[in-house]
């Protein structure tokens, strides 16, 4: 086998494997993307599937904070080569999921070169298939850890609210994702709607700036309501469906699980 055989086989075996790979982005801050993460995660552990928790939020890692956790390795130790990525894995019994933290506050993990990004992305390649679903908390913003692990993962969840800078974000982050040679799938999610209606305009405003400009035909994941129990939960570091499961909020992250494993 040539050299470039090899490279191919590999290349379509990374990206077999990112089928099962869910990533969740957001391009601006402060729409609930970490939050809805974990409930997701916990939403697949409770209908039976095994699945792997990945706070890719390279530098602000906050998915341990929010679940209590106490992670003895994070993704910091992984990139140093002090641990294998599959060590850095610890099993979270609140939410019933293993889970990856990242590493809050480095610089370092921030600025990584393309070869160390690419090596991230390889060792979860390695990692998913041991897993029914991986989950992928991705940072704010638009950067090269953003592009490669969504880009790479097969379907990504694009967070966004009726704000104009949240819409505008995400209108930037689906156009650079649709120049990725293999784009994955995307679903919208609107979160924080006050009405059903409210969410479906919002999704909108939003599919026909990318019908008219990007030529994309955008597909309505799920609408997220305001719910105070979001915050109650996060406060208390305790999972939403465990403490409020039943919430309109809680529903509809359940209804959003049900339509991601039949998309599967």
């Amino acid at each position: 086998m040539t050299n470039n055989t090899q490279n191919d086989t590999q290349e379509i075996y990374k990206r077999l494997n990112g089928r099962n790979m869910i990533a969740i982005a957001s391009g601006k801050g402060g729409v609930g993307k970490t939050w809805l993460t974990i409930t997701l995660a916990h939403a697949f552990a409770q209908a039976g599937q095994k699945v792997l928790l990945v706070d890719g939020d390279l530098g602000l890692a906050n998915v341990d904070i929010q679940l209590g956790l106490n992670a003895l390795y994070d993704l910091s130790g992984v990139l140093n080569g002090k641990i294998p990525m599959n060590k850095a894995v610890v099993y979270d019994e609140n939410i019933g999921c293993d889970v990856l933290a990242g590493h809050t506050g480095s610089q370092a993990m921030t600025g990584l070169s393309e070869g160390q990004l690419q090596l991230l992305r390889d060792d979860l390649y390695m990692l998913a298939p041991h897993y029914d679903y991986v989950f992928i908390d991705l940072g704010t913003g638009i950067s090269k850890s953003m592009s490669l692990l969504a880009g790479y993962s097969g379907t990504v969840l694009i967070m966004c609210t009726d704000e104009p800078t949240s819409l505008s974000d995400a209108y930037t982050f689906i156009k650079i994702l649709s120049e990725q040679p293999q784009t994955p799938k995307m679903r919208i999610v609107v979160n924080f709607a006050n009405t059903q209606k409210e969410g479906e305009r919002t999704f909108q405003t939003l599919s026909k700036a990318c019908q008219n400009f990007l030529n994309i035909d955008l597909v309505l994941g799920g609408i997220l309501h305001q719910d105070s129990a979001v915050k109650e939960c996060i406060k208390s570091q305790m999972p939403l469906l465990t403490s409020y499961p039943n919430t309109i909020i809680a529903k509809d992250v359940s209804d959003l699980a049900k339509q991601l494993m039949q998309d599967k």
